[in-house]
Order: structure tokens, then C-alpha cells, then sequence
């Protein structure tokens, strides 16, 4: 037996039952939309983490402060401005940002969460908001008596392309999915944080394969919150839990300023993700989950190593698939959503500003899982490995040296690692190496660097993208 894995072509947050999405064009930025708001039908659980960086923004402050409940209906967010280093002022106008999204669509002012990204120390013009909210159109919907969800030819699922299966073997070795109850400390215990063995997130959809739609509601709400970022970045996957289909749908932007470090209601342009599910789950469950989430695929992406005052993630779940999340199949789920994540964050690292490649960094033969990441977010970090990257020189001793100096004790005699499948350093010396395929692997979209420390059994995954003259440009340009 095993379980598949769907990934559903131009989805996103209105992918899951329950949920609805809209843009509208505020003009805090030059053009385009730039205000969108997430709608759940009911009263959805929720969780989040939040940027560690002391200097946090407003947003930050109201959304941590309207999650203590532990329940949301509404997400808003507005690019242009990160409403961020504005004192009393713009905690106030942060609430009153959450007031209008709830007058806007007959909810509580609390049960709004807000978020914002953009230019810092600038006051949030409210005005421009509130006539946002006014022409903001959700789109219209009738409801579908196969499914009874919420669709329009926005709104449809467009068909279901790609399977990922993993053996079930795979998944209770991963987590206990035999029925037998356990807690939510022993759930994290026994399945781990290596999601690559449950789910396999290396195959896409391929869009070219079925009939495209056009720009979506999906799409066009991603692009809403866009600061930098060239492309909008949203995804969607569902998968059988207990004979019903349960979606997890998503959101993302940020280009730069990338080298999150989220946490838990904690009293990073910008990283926003929104994520959306119609199972039903617990508070507790549900943070638990988010954050396992995040810590492999958001907090282990960075494009330059700067923490940003507004990063946010949030997690949705409204209930409406009937398919309760609880310790016995909590596995199960936790696979999807990790999919969904580290989807988005690879989107995330793909899109870097001035990018034009996309790099994994796999690190194994670790003694714990925190030397494996700190050693994979070095290398991630390094501007020397980078550059060389962009410049298409297989410099070893450039990974060498970050790989040493990441603060991990580890025998360098034991240090193994290959550029792709071309292996250059075995055992704590460089061997002979095929120059041309190791630039020909320089040369892909996507490259990757897989590490093996000698020391034990524990591993990490993190991505990144190179350095090009780009990066410097964009950055030098952007003005407050």
C-alpha cells in the first residue's frame, strides 16, 4: 500500500474547502495590486511563528497579540509599506487596518490577522486601505453539488497532475499511523524532522500537461503582496487521510532580506507565507505542526542572512473536509504540509533577488540535527561559495571553508562532499575531478552541494541562490 501525494496546478490558499481570497489596488506601491485578504468561512484554528528579530514591526505585534485565542478568520496584508519602526502610531494604525478588513467582510476586529512588507519607517496610509477594502470583490461563487466547495472558473481546481507516493512502511517509521493513540510529544519524537523520506518534494506538476486557465484569483492574490520578487509564488497539494481528501494550500513572497528565524508568538524584502487547510485540527496540534513545518523549509532558506522585522507565517485550518488531525495520523499531515512549505521556500530561494540559480545544500553524517543545519545554513550564507557559484567555478575550498568555520566540531578527516554527482573532496582531501562536468553542472538552474560530516547519523537539508552583479544593483537602488 501506499500514499500519493497531489499536487494541484495554479492553486493556492483558496485550494482548501472553506476558504476564499481577493486583491485589490490600494497605490502604496507604483502598480499593480497591493492589498489582498484571505477569508475562511468559519472560525479557523490558527497558528504562527513570527520573525525573532527585536526590532518588529507593527503587524508583527497586533497579529501575535489577536492570535492569543488561538483562532482567525481573516488574513490582510498590503506590500509597499512595512508599517515597521513607527512607533505608537502604527500599532494603532495596524489595528485599525484589522478593524477595516473586519467591517469589510462582518467579522471581529480580533479575528483579523495583519501583515505588511515594504519600505520601513514610513507611516501606513490608512485611507488608501480603507478605499482598497471598499472596491475589494471576492469572486463570485455558486456551490458545487459534487464536492459541496465553494467554485467559480476562478476558483476551480484545475486537474489534479502529479502523484508522490511513499510506502506506508516509510510513513510509520516516520510517525505512529496504525491508529494507536500517542501524544503530541511523542508524535514529534518518534517522526522526526526529515520529511524527504515521507514525501517526495522533488517532482513538480508540469503545468504543460493540462489546460491553462489563466491568471487565477490564486495568482493574482500572490502577486498582490510582491515587493521585489519577479514572480508570484503560491502552491497547493492534497492527499487521502482516512478515505477523504485534505488539501494544504499556500502563499509566499520575499526576494530579499532572507534568513528567517521564526518562532512561536515571539513578544524576517520581508518573508510572508499564508497557508490554508480544511482539516480539522487542534490549537496545539496545529502550532505544533506549523512550527516542525517551518523549521524545514522557511527557517532553512536564506538568500542573504538578513532577518527581516516582518517575517510572519500562518497556518489556517478550517474544519471543512470533516477529516479530524490528531496524534494517530498527525504523520500523515505533517508530510503534506511540509511539501507545501518547502515548496514555497524553494520558490522562495529560486527567486532571490538577482538570482539565477537555485542551490541545496544536503548536509548528512552529522552527530545531531542542529550541527547538520548550522553547517548547511553556513554554506548557504557564504558569499565566497556563492559568487562562485554565479561564476561557475567548482571551487571546493571555498565549501571547505564554510563548512569549517560554521562552529561544529567535526574531524575534517572524515569531510566528504560532491558538487552534483561529480565528487570533489573525499575524506578530508580533494580528489581528481572532471573539470568540464563539474562546470556543466554549474551551468543547470539548480545545483546541488551534498556533504557528509563522518561524525553520526543526523541530516539537513537548507537552499539558496548564487550571488550575481544583480544582487549588489537591486540592493544599492532600493531607497526608504
Amino acid at each position: 500500500m501506499s500514499f500519493s501525494l497531489h499536487w494541484l496546478v495554479k492553486r493556492g490558499v483558496t485550494a482548501p474547502q472553506g476558504f476564499r481570497a481577493a486583491s485589490a489596488r490600494a497605490g502604496i506601491k507604483t502598480e499593480g495590486d497591493d492589498l489582498a485578504l484571505i477569508l475562511a468561512s468559519e472560525n479557523a484554528s490558527a497558528a504562527a511563528v513570527f520573525t525573532t528579530n527585536q526590532v518588529k514591526a507593527a503587524p508583527v505585534l497586533i497579529s501575535a497579540e489577536h492570535l492569543s485565542k488561538g483562532r482567525a478568520r481573516a488574513i490582510i496584508v498590503n506590500a509597499g509599506n512595512a508599517n515597521c519602526c513607527t512607533g505608537a502610531r502604527g500599532l494603532e494604525n495596524a489595528r485599525q487596518m484589522a478593524a477595516l478588513a473586519a467591517r469589510k467582510v462582518g467579522v471581529a476586529p480580533e479575528e483579523v490577522l495583519v501583515c505588511s512588507t515594504g519600505i520601513i519607517g514610513h507611516q501606513l496610509p490608512l485611507e488608501k486601505i480603507e478605499s482598497a477594502l471598499h472596491n475589494l470583490r471576492f469572486p463570485s461563487v455558486e456551490l458545487n453539488p459534487d464536492t459541496e466547495t465553494e467554485t467559480d472558473e476562478t476558483n476551480a481546481a484545475p486537474e489534479t497532475v502529479e502523484e508522490q507516493e511513499t510506502d506506508d512502511d516509510d510513513l510509520m517509521a516516520a510517525g505512529n499511523v496504525t491508529g494507536e493513540s500517542v501524544s503530541v510529544d511523542e508524535f514529534v519524537s518518534e517522526s522526526g524532522t526529515d520529511t524527504d523520506s515521507d514525501i517526495d518534494t522533488d517532482e513538480k506538476p508540469d503545468e504543460s500537461e493540462v489546460l491553462d486557465f489563466g491568471e487565477g484569483v490564486d495568482e493574482r492574490v500572490a502577486r498582490a503582496f510582491m515587493t521585489t520578487d519577479l514572480v508570484p509564488k503560491f502552491c497547493a497539494a492534497q492527499m487521502e487521510i482516512g478515505g477523504k481528501m485534505v488539501t494544504v494550500g499556500g502563499q509566499a513572497k520575499g526576494v530579499g532580506m532572507i534568513g528567517p528565524n521564526m518562532a512561536p508568538l515571539a513578544l524576517h524584502a520581508t518573508l510572508l507565507a499564508f497557508l490554508t487547510t480544511d482539516a480539522k485540527i487542534e490549537r496545539e496540534l496545529l502550532q505544533t505542526l506549523l512550527e516542525r513545518a517551518v523549521a524545514r523549509s522557511f527557517n532553512s532558506v536564506t538568500v542573504d542572512g538578513d532577518m527581516s522585522t516582518n517575517d510572519t507565517a500562518i497556518l489556517l485550518a478550517s474544519g471543512a473536509s470533516n477529516v479530524e488531525i490528531a496524534s494517530h495520523n498527525a504523520a500523515l499531515f505533517s508530510g503534506l504540509l511540509d511539501a507545501v512549505c518547502i515548496e514555497l521556500g524553494k520558490k522562495i530561494a529560486r527567486d532571490g533577488e538577482g538570482a539565477t540559480k537555485l542551490i541545496e545544500i544536503r548536509v548528512k553524517g552529522a552527530r545531531r540535527e542542529s550541527d547538520a543545519k548550522t553547517v548547511a545554513l553556513t554554506i548557504a550564507n557564504s558569499p565566497l561559495v556563492k559568487t562562485a557559484i554565479f561564476g561557475k567555478d567548482p571551487n571546493w575550498g571555498r565549501i571547505a571553508m564554510a563548512a569549517g568555520r560554521a562552529g561544529v566540531e567535526f574531524d575534517a578527516a572524515n569531510l566528504s562532499f560532491s558538487l552534483g554527482q561529480v565528487e570533489m573532496f573525499r575524506l578530508g582531501e580533494p580528489v581528481d575531478f572532471d573539470l568540464g562536468a563539474a562546470q556543466k553542472v554549474l551551468e543547470s538552474e539548480e545545483v546541488l552541494i551534498a556533504l557528509d560530516l563522518g561524525e553520526g547519523s543526523a541530516s539537513w537539508t537548507a537552499w539558496t541562490c548564487d550571488f550575481s552583479y544583480d544582487y549588489v544593483k537591486i540592493n544599492a537602488e532600493y531607497h526608504t
